[in-house]
């Protein structure tokens, strides 16, 4: 048996709890633990062996992503079961993660990064997010929620955390598409102001606003939320982009959120977690979110601490994003013929194994979805139990 191949059957044995066959290039095959394989893996050609030894999570990430790897069974499964097995390779720490990631993301990083990923095209998120092009974690109130509804019910439910009355000011930093900054001011009367670096979001809210007629009551600006000065704010949120500010910018957004808030005001922070010590991960740095990084909710909560807030609330939301990415890559996978129109089967791959391997990260508990809402100094007008955010 060769080199790569000793290597290879070394990897997925040590990987693997659940019955796995590994075919490989030539024909040979291998199998382990039982009969009946819940998984099987095809090995179209041989794959880089340098790449193997250095990380193996991306050269397997990047053979699927070629074709030279085919998998039978389901992916947010195969990803449970790797990070159920103590041994896994996906636990390995990545060999050239250091030299792919910056730990600061410049206000020119921010913008390539943003536009990388979120201009790609309205016309592609549309076929897989639901009608309000909410691209972050929903909130399941019962299993027979649809998309719709429970993204409706994941805006209702930060506003109603954030006790938002009528005519205080609410800015959304990285407010996505603006379905939040609309709700908002129509529901519940607030004055909203959004920002957000892509030029496809901005385009598309200011659509939004002018159909509503809410040019006097939602505004949204194109820029970083650090050039914002000389303005405060009754309630100040972000949702899904705190992962996008980079390790060593974590103070400095919480430094800017006390700044931007007034006396008593609330924010509330919507982002994916670690569930110890933040991390990188390779292959979404690399193709899917350039610059991102994943806090630990112990940093987020010793921010808090340190910046002088008082800490009103924290849940965990990590099942919703589960199934929340489940319905994506369903409506994904329902659309393939139209997406094919314009992506080729690489990009294709490369969200399949980014919706169904993130789906999989949630369930196995190796990452989690956190609210943490505060407050800057004392806020005693809250109602005294969490009964407001549910009724």
């Amino acid at each position: 048996m060769s080199i790569l191949k000793t290597a290879l059957k070394t990897i997925f044995q040590r990987s693997f709890k659940e019955p796995i066959k590994i075919i490989f290039w030539d024909g040979d095959s291998i199998q382990f633990n039982g009969e009946e394989p819940k998984y099987v893996v095809t090995f179209n050609k041989s794959i880089s062996e340098e790449l193997l030894s250095e990380d193996p999570t991306l050269a397997l990430a990047e053979a699927y992503m070629d074709g030279d790897i085919d998998i039978q069974g389901d992916i947010k499964d195969l990803i449970i079961s790797l990070y159920s097995t103590k041994d896994s390779f996906i636990k390995v720490k990545s060999g050239i993660l250091a030299g792919l990631v910056s730990k600061r993301n410049n206000k020119k990083d921010s913008i390539e990064n943003a536009q990388y990923h979120y201009d790609i095209g309205n016309d592609f998120y549309s076929l897989w997010l639901d009608e309000s092009m909410m691209y972050s974690c929903a909130y399941f109130k019962s299993d027979e929620d649809n998309l719709k509804v429970a993204q409706e019910n994941k805006i209702d439910y930060i506003l109603k955390k954030l006790w938002i009355k009528p005519g205080q000011k609410l800015l959304d930093i990285g407010c996505g598409w603006g379905e939040l900054i609309i709700k908002a001011a129509k529901s519940y009367g607030a004055k909203s102001y959004g920002i957000t670096l892509s030029e496809e979001q901005y385009k598309t809210i200011n659509k939004k606003i002018k159909k509503e007629n809410l040019e006097n009551q939602v505004f949204v600006k194109l820029m970083d939320y650090r050039d914002l000065k000389n303005e405060t704010f009754d309630r100040v949120l972000s949702i899904g982009m705190l992962e996008h500010v980079g390790e060593g910018n974590l103070p400095d957004y919480f430094k800017k959120v006390y700044e931007l808030l007034v006396d008593g005001g609330i924010s509330l922070v919507h982002s994916i977690t670690m569930p110890n010590d933040g991390a990188n991960n390779i292959f979404l740095n690399k193709y899917i979110f350039p610059g991102g990084y994943v806090p630990g909710v112990k940093q987020i909560i010793t921010e808090i601490a340190e910046r002088g807030f008082n800490l009103l609330d924290v849940e965990s939301l990590r099942r919703h994003y589960g199934k929340t990415l489940e319905m994506w890559y369903e409506n994904f996978k329902s659309n393939l013929y139209t997406i094919r129109q314009t992506k080729d089967e690489r990009f294709i791959r490369m969200w399949t194994l980014f919706l169904q391997g993130c789906a999989g990260s949630f369930y196995s508990g190796n990452i989690d979805l956190h609210q943490v809402l505060f407050s800057k100094g004392i806020n005693d007008n809250i109602p005294w139990t969490r009964e407001y955010i549910y009724n």
